[in-house]
């Protein structure tokens, strides 16, 4: 009885349980909060606040220039990987490495007489930035040529039977000043013919060309145009030929 009773007595009610197992897990949780949190890996972020630039009306004699800012807003050094323009004529200057909180920039030149009418020439930029690894740039415009080759500077001369196998070239002056051709010729005299008139005085030539009578098969050349304008002394016409007559025996 004794025994029974003594059990009875030592044995803690339920709720103490309970509220002891409460105290122990919060005390945990305390413990867990107090640990240190590990800090982020420091990392680049490429702030870049414009990304395309329009140059409005330009002419093509002179180079068009532009530096697009980047900044590093992240907590590592950024780095410009690569910058990869779509073409030959756009010439890169740039700042390779920008530290946190830094600011640095990608400065694009266009050659003069790269671009005609209205153009767009993107470059590709490549970075560390781990959220932004590739960004484009973007540069517009409108060139207004001093002269104007229509419809093309390139002149193709294909032989079909019947026809009058010849190509014509417009010259069209947007000078302040009167226009005048004053001197041509061309590296193949031998497979081409010449005819150069003005069409309105002082702003538009005709050049014709056609080929020669007993030229036969493929062809390529140059021809050069001087012309008394400082902006534009010289103009280059291409020509390409495919002249395939029938022989004398032939049908």
């Amino acid at each position: 009885m004794t025994d029974a009773n003594h059990r009875k007595t030592t044995r803690q009610p339920r709720s103490c349980r309970y509220l002891g197992a409460l105290l122990l897990l919060g005390a945990g949780v305390i413990a867990w909060g107090l640990l240190p949190i590990p800090a982020a890996a420091a990392a680049p972020q490429a702030a870049v606040p414009q990304t395309a630039f329009d140059f409005g009306k330009i002419t093509e004699d002179r180079p068009l220039t532009h530096t697009f800012v980047i900044r590093n807003t992240g907590t590592a050094p950024l780095q410009i990987v690569e910058v990869d323009p779509d073409c030959a004529c756009t010439v890169p200057k740039y700042d390779r490495s920008i530290h946190p909180g830094g600011e640095g920039g990608i400065t694009l030149t266009i050659k003069p007489f790269s671009v005609l009418h209205r153009f767009k020439k993107e470059t590709k930029v490549r970075l560390n930035d781990p959220d932004q690894p590739v960004l484009y740039l973007t540069m517009t415009g409108v060139a207004q040529p001093f002269i104007e080759i229509k419809p093309s500077h390139i002149v193709r001369l294909r032989d079909v039977p019947g026809d009058d196998v010849r190509g014509q070239v417009r010259f069209i002056s947007n000078l302040l000043t009167p226009f005048k051709i004053t001197e041509y010729r061309t590296n193949i005299p031998d497979k081409i013919e010449l005819t150069l008139k003005p069409e309105v005085p002082d702003k538009v030539y005709v050049l014709e060309v056609r080929p020669k009578e007993q030229v036969s098969g493929a062809f390529a050349g140059v021809i050069e145009l001087f012309t008394n304008s400082k902006e534009r002394p010289r103009l280059i016409v291409r020509v390409f030929g495919e002249i395939y007559r029938p022989s004398a025996g032939g049908q």
